[in-house]
């Protein structure tokens, strides 16, 4: 990937005032995503309406696309967070070509939804943390068995403490750097993530 610090570092907050700069809408993830990644990684974020999805693209006039649910900023940084661990293969599949059990699953299908989503969501903590936002980890099963919640936390919390430590995935660390850029919020650094926060 062909992304240079100047071209993070250009990408600056809108003309608000720095009070105003610091409100999450799903508007500007869309501008800094699509500034950073639509030309180089043909894909683009798009606001989509009740269940994300990821749709490649069909033939190469179109680009792929990450819909996010409802103009959700948490949901807009989960999709990504999605997109920046998939491989060149899965990312031409639709939804990457995982399954996905919708809400009410039962424990064992709970505890492999929990298997799968403990490192997106650890990479979305990190977005939540550049772009200085609270972070809440998502079980995603309100009508199923939960599981041990308190588990699925700590692998989660392990996960981003291990990325901190050994490096992002490249597409997350780029998006990192536009988010901290934009938010002008610093370095991420491990007292940042606490269980007490999510």
């Amino acid at each position: 990937m062909n992304i240079n610090t100047a071209q993070i570092s250009a990408i600056k907050p809108s003309s608000l005032s720095s009070a105003e700069s610091m409100l999450h809408i799903y508007q500007d993830l869309i501008r800094l995503f699509n500034r950073t990644f639509k030309e180089v990684e043909n894909t683009q974020l798009v606001k989509g309406g009740h269940e994300p999805i990821y749709l490649p693209a069909k033939n190469t006039q179109q680009h792929h696309q990450i819909v996010f649910a409802h103009g959700y900023f948490a949901s807009a940084l989960h999709e990504v967070a999605h997109w920046c661990i998939a491989g060149k293969q899965r990312r031409l599949l639709e939804d990457y070509g995982y399954w996905y059990s919708p809400d009410g699953r039962d424990a064992k299908q709970q505890s492999e939804f929990e298997q799968v989503e403990i490192k997106p969501q650890a990479i979305e903590w990190a977005f939540s943390c550049a772009c200085g936002k609270p972070f809440k980890v998502s079980i995603d099963n309100l009508n199923g068995e939960a599981g041990d919640s308190q588990i699925f936390k700590n692998a989660v919390k392990q996960q981003v403490l291990d990325y901190l430590e050994l490096g992002f995935p490249p597409r997350a660390a780029t998006f990192i750097r536009v988010l901290q850029n934009f938010y002008q919020s610093g370095k991420l650094t491990k007292e940042m993530f606490c269980l007490e926060s999510i």
